[in-house]
């Protein structure tokens, strides 16, 4: 007989190798559950007397009685509790790291933003250079975004995602040595908008399905939360960017803001290795076959890699009027978004008269009220579903909340009713902020649609929703050059197209699955 007691939590190896034949267990491995385990094994190794002639008999009867006292010292786990994240379910861990991407990815974003004034003293650019180094970010953020998509379909968003973050940020690092050269310097903010315009389809791709053996799917009840809190990482890196650029631009010159943030989304990489190489070997047994089917999964991806893109079903998806709903309303959330992200500075200073330092501080206003909206968004939007309110409503609900708010403060703030500088800020403010409800509207609708081809959805959406970076940004200063108007140039065309977003998508937008399959 053998008995053994455990503690809970612990796990335990037991073996026992006689020199003879048996027919006992030899090798038992087991793991506690949650209550004290106690653990009685029992050897009964009847032995054939004629094949252990050389057995003593001490040995044998040592063999067949073993006696294991209880065992009341815990297992010593030299780690500990360490890492904090050890226990949390995997899907939590790749919510928060993909977060923590996003939030690097806006800090190398608006990093130029900052960095722009003092590079154009230095190197002597015009207002239009200066422009054209800005926007050349968009170029690549375009056209990465239905390449990402279809990667992230094809090898899973996380192995893209990974990718995306490298590129980035070696690419921000290495904006200050191609400065002084236009063509490297252009190339490089192109490279950054690239590594960046694959992460939204990626990170859409981790939520939307599980794409890795070690990661549970999200249920729908928590999927708002689950893609507000990863897209929300947008909005504190915003606020990150524009709070920590100017103190290190004053201290250690403008080059410290690229090589500090890239540095970060470096060892945010690092990190991701080592996360999935923990959990890797944490699992190693249990995960033995799985790693067998990944490798072979990668393999077949591989070995389709060239025709896949046939069977990707995009007659259907643009014969879908959701599809078109979300494409339309991408555009003209991007459109509102892009165009105060780059302007509202000015506004600040030149319309209301603000100084350079109180603007600056203004622009942090409408992403850091976008933190606290997000979050009560996500959570009401969760509520109404796990209450049984239809899917497709929640999301109507939610981006009709995105549209009309900016829509009616910019419109209060462009009629001349003698509002003082600081009640036009806090209206804009207000509207900016709500339109983070967006991320419970449209940015989830991708993966209630197909799970399968979220995001390729989202890189279709993404692709079209990036030309007012490009376009859009140019014709608002064109039109302020030429009207000397804010309310012409800037909060009309926004106000046109939040109003007809949202027309298109109460009438079209549907959350309800679609398979897109085509015939044969």
């Amino acid at each position: 007989m053998a008995r053994l007691a455990l503690k809970p939590g612990n796990s335990c190896f037991f073996s026992c190798t006689p020199s003879i034949r048996t027919t006992s267990f030899q090798r038992f491995h087991f793991h506690l559950s949650p209550s004290h385990l106690k653990l009685r094994l029992r050897t009964a190794a009847k032995q054939n007397v004629n094949e252990t002639p050389t057995v003593p008999g001490a040995k044998a009867k040592a063999i067949t009685d073993l006696q294991v006292e209880d065992v009341e010292k815990p297992h010593v786990n030299l780690s500990g509790n360490w890492p904090p994240w050890q226990n949390l379910p995997q899907r939590y861990k790749i919510i928060g790291t993909t977060s923590l991407a996003f939030i690097i990815c806006n800090m190398d974003k608006v990093n130029l933003s900052i960095a722009i004034i003092p590079m154009s003293h230095q190197f002597g650019w015009n207002s239009s250079t200066a422009g054209l180094v800005q926007s050349s970010f968009f170029w690549g953020y375009a056209v990465s975004q239905l390449p990402g998509g279809w990667l992230a379909k094809i090898f899973g968003g996380g192995t893209v995602l990974e990718v995306g973050v490298l590129i980035w940020s070696v690419a921000t690092a290495f904006v200050p040595f191609f400065a002084g050269y236009m063509p490297g310097l252009l190339l490089s903010r192109v490279l950054v908008g690239i590594g960046e315009g694959v992460s939204p389809s990626a990170a859409t791709d981790l939520i939307a399905r599980q794409v890795n053996i070690q990661i549970g799917s999200i249920p729908l009840e928590e999927r708002s939360r689950a893609v507000a809190f990863v897209f929300g990482g947008l909005s504190v890196g915003s606020v990150m960017g524009l709070l920590l650029a100017p103190p290190l631009i004053q201290n250690l010159g403008w080059e410290s803001v690229f090589y500090i943030f890239g540095l970060l989304g470096i060892v945010w990489f690092l990190g991701f290795q080592v996360l999935e190489g923990g959990e890797t070997e944490s699992n190693a047994e249990s995960l033995s076959s799985a790693q067998d089917i990944m490798a072979q999964s990668w393999k077949t991806s591989l070995g389709e890699l060239n025709g896949s893109l046939k069977g990707v079903p995009w007659k259907a998806f643009f014969q879908n009027r959701a599809v078109w709903a979300m494409i339309y309303a991408h555009f003209c959330g991007s459109w509102g978004h892009y165009n105060c992200l780059s302007w509202l500075p000015t506004f600040f200073s030149e319309e209301l008269n603000l100084n350079l330092t109180e603007a600056a501080w203004v622009s942090i206003l409408p992403p850091l009220a976008s933190i606290f909206v997000t979050s009560l968004a996500a959570q009401l939007a969760d509520n109404l579903i796990s209450r049984g309110v239809k899917t497709t409503l929640v999301r109507k609900i939610c981006q009709s909340i995105a549209f009309l708010s900016p829509a009616i403060c910019m419109t209060l703030s462009s009629l001349d009713i003698g509002l003082p500088p600081w009640e036009i800020v806090g209206i804009l403010t207000g509207g900016l902020a709500l339109s983070s409800f967006a991320l419970s509207g449209l940015y989830c609708t991708h993966q209630d649609m197909s799970p399968e081809y979220a995001s390729i959805l989202l890189g279709i959406t993404n692709t079209v929703g990036a030309i007012p970076g490009i376009v859009g940004v140019a014709l608002t200063g064109y039109l302020l050059d030429s009207t000397h108007s804010w309310s012409i140039s800037l909060f009309a065309p926004s106000i046109f197209f939040y109003l007809t977003g949202t027309i298109v998508w109460l009438v079209f937008a549907s959350s309800k699955p679609q398979s897109f399959s085509e015939p044969n």
